[in-house]
């Protein structure tokens, strides 16, 4: 194993493995690392092996030619697994990238003829797979993605996600808005108030002051909530705490992944939590604003358009999921104070 550059003929590079199993919004930060590829490769077929749940983000992807599909309930058994894994990796590829160290990817990993397999240092247990490793680096997740790719003598430089919208998409979203009465006269914002960890999930109530405090001073700003299978109750929780229901867009039923998309196209920014719908929002070009509780900024794009707000408590960012004095990062950040620095930012970048 060595992480000494390679010197690979583009034109004789036919077949590209990357993996990315899991999460949604990981594989979103992990595009870029397809769209490099290609460009150094552009004879090449760009496989991808992902969870099922994560397919709507890289699928109408020009850079992706397919998309290998792990459905977890249909692999029953080890042997299903196994024939399965064997499938994905002896496609006569020419390189392999892991972007995790996961069991599944290992299995990849150890079955692929891939002549080159590139990943990041980690346990002797992943490295075993793999031919050229690099340290791994710190960061936004896009480019710690792409330094994996050193070895051929790829570079980052800003890249962004992508997501790629079909016309029909767009048309639909655009039935949609007409239906909620979405006019051009109104500048619209979607909020993403949903989160599993507790450290990084902005209370609903301060979501809904925040949003009455917005839309009191600005009539032409309307919200529309997103949230996923299983936590439309955050909707009724915004609602009932806030001043200006009128200005809220409750989906009926809520969106899908790549509607989500859709309408983020439409707005002029999203606001919410650090979760998949923030590099969603970045992979279709439309600015950010994230509230933050014990993460840190490095989930941030680096560019004036994305932006974020946090409490100055001491104690964050901790990257726990835990907190013994009750998750003061973002129960204390004052509603008007976050409402403050949106505008702020709304301002700041159309100006």
């Amino acid at each position: 194993m060595t992480d000494s550059t390679l010197a690979l003929n583009p034109a004789k590079v036919k077949k590209i493995l990357v993996c990315q199993l899991r999460q949604i919004g990981d594989v979103m930060l992990s595009t870029p690392v397809a769209e490099l590829l290609a460009k150094k490769f552009p004879d090449a077929e760009i496989h991808y092996f992902t969870e099922k749940k994560c397919v709507p983000v890289l699928q109408h992807n020009p850079y992706i030619s397919h998309i290998w599909a792990l459905d977890k309930k249909e692999l029953s058994n080890p042997f299903k697994e196994f024939v399965f894994y064997k499938k994905v990796a002896r496609q006569g590829y020419d390189l392999m990238v892991g972007l995790q160290h996961l069991p599944r990817i290992r299995w990849i990993s150890y079955l692929t003829d891939a002549p080159v397999k590139l990943s990041y240092h980690s346990s002797w247990i992943n490295d075993l797979g793999y031919t050229h490793l690099t340290p791994a680096k710190d960061g936004y997740a896009s480019e710690s993605k792409a330094a994996i790719l050193a070895p051929l003598g790829i570079e980052w430089n800003c890249t962004t996600p992508k997501l790629f919208l079909t016309e029909e998409e767009r048309s639909a979203m655009a039935g949609r808005l007409k239906e909620w009465g979405v006019t051009e006269e109104h500048r619209l914002i979607t909020v993403d108030a949903t989160h599993h960890d507790l450290g990084r999930k902005y209370p609903a109530e301060n979501y809904a002051k925040v949003i009455s405090a917005l839309a009191k001073k600005h009539s032409d700003l309307r919200f529309v909530l997103l949230a996923g299978p299983g936590e439309e109750g955050i909707f009724d929780d915004i609602l009932q705490n806030c001043d200006t229901p009128e200005a809220v867009i409750v989906p009926k039923p809520s969106l899908q992944l790549r509607e989500v998309a859709a309408c983020q196209e439409r707005c002029i920014l999203h606001f919410g939590n650090c979760s998949a719908p923030r590099h969603m929002s970045v992979a279709v070009g439309t600015p950010t604003f994230v509230v933050l509780g014990s993460s840190s900024d490095a989930w941030r794009f680096p560019s004036d358009a994305h932006t974020t707000v946090n409490s100055d408590i001491d104690c964050r960012p901790c990257n726990n999921s835990t907190c013994p004095v009750g998750y003061k990062c973002l129960s204390e950040l004052d509603p008007e104070y976050v409402a403050q620095q949106l505008m702020n930012h709304i301002e700041g970048i159309t100006d």
